[in-house]
């Protein structure tokens, strides 16, 4: 049972941290090419981890987040860095780069959670808050915020 909290949580977590993986600053140096992965350009696994980091470190205390009552239960039962682990892993793989997520699926992970359109708002504020933080190219944002809307219909419970 625990399991499948940390997983759902991580799920979550993940999705928001899709769209957080774009932070690197390096890529803001690299020359523009096209053949390049979108994992490249953010400047690989370490920019990516600190980027989750930080994006679940704001994420994990949210009050408007934690309004929701499955959430605030999810995030008391799964240990923060278990979720960066499991987030660096999703975005890494999303990204182009050679990470392997291993969790459940977004739609099996978060049915429970009752995830509102006023939460999947919330998450995305807060990620982009990270992303211009770590001053994350606007073109890296872009790609990076398509990934995680990709994911928001198997996420967001239907009204």
């Amino acid at each position: 049972m625990v399991r499948t909290k940390t997983a759902s949580l991580i799920t979550i977590l993940a999705v928001a941290v899709c769209a957080a993986v774009p932070l690197v600053a390096r890529s803001q140096n690299a020359p523009e090419t096209e053949t390049r992965s979108l994992y490249e350009r953010l400047g690989g696994l370490a920019p990516i981890s600190v980027v989750v980091s930080d994006f679940i470190d704001a994420m994990v205390p949210d009050s408007i987040l934690n309004r929701n009552p499955a959430i605030d239960k999810a995030r008391k039962l799964v240990p923060a860095p278990y979720l960066k682990y499991h987030v660096t892993a999703m975005v890494c793989q999303a990204t182009g780069g050679p990470c392997q997520y291993t969790g459940r699926g977004m739609k099996e992970s978060h049915a429970h959670l009752n995830i509102s359109e006023v939460d999947w708002d919330r998450m995305v504020e807060i990620l982009k808050g990270v992303l211009a933080k770590h001053s994350v190219p606007e073109k890296e944002t872009s790609e990076l915020m398509a990934i995680v809307e990709s994911t928001k219909a198997d996420i967001v419970k239907p009204k």
